[in-house]
């Protein structure tokens, strides 16, 4: 009778840490991103400059934990042959899996169609954030996502390494050696 008791005390507080763990990943650091933020959704041109890429339809999350934990779903007002002709393609796109109840972002669909071909992902900003960058998939119907991935250069900087010699220095106190 008192083993109940003991495996009650012992199987509660890992059942309520389990809870705030999976709370705190999944809805306690992302917020949603205010329609005004598509304003700041931008694309690269072939000859290097950042433009905005004006969009309908906007959802977009974040989180102030991660820079990688941003999504967007819209749709694009620009025609999509004058995307395709005007911005830079992004060939390492890797969506990244959005929560659950941000139901519009399905990466691994994402994924598959940029591999099919179905979609074509460009880069938005390279090194929007140092290491950082933000990549934007885009449907033959306009369908848009964004999502941001570390690049080259962070995957290097991020694990304590110094920066190749292709890549910007990185800002002061980011790297751990060398």
């Amino acid at each position: 009778m008192i083993g109940k008791y003991v495996v009650g005390l012992l199987i509660a507080p890992a059942m309520v840490v389990g809870s705030a763990i999976y709370y705190l990943q999944v809805y306690a650091f992302y917020e949603e991103l205010p329609a005004s933020a598509a304003a700041d959704l931008r694309l690269t041109t072939l000859d290097g400059a950042v433009e905005p890429l004006p969009v309908t339809d906007f959802k977009g999350i974040d989180s102030t934990s991660s820079p990688i934990r941003y999504r967007v779903c819209a749709t694009a007002e620009t025609p999509v042959a004058e995307i395709a002709a005007t911005y830079v393609p992004y060939a390492a796109a890797e969506p990244l899996r959005a929560p659950d109840w941000f139901d519009c972002f399905d990466a691994k669909s994402l994924e598959l169609d940029i591999e099919a071909g179905n979609a074509v992902a460009y880069l938005g900003e390279e090194n929007k954030l140092y290491g950082i960058d933000q990549v934007v998939a885009v449907y033959p119907d306009g369908r848009t996502y964004v999502w941001n991935q570390i690049n080259s250069c962070g995957e290097v900087v991020f694990e304590g390494n110094a920066a190749p010699a292709d890549c910007p220095e990185p800002p002061e106190g980011l790297m751990t050696d060398g």
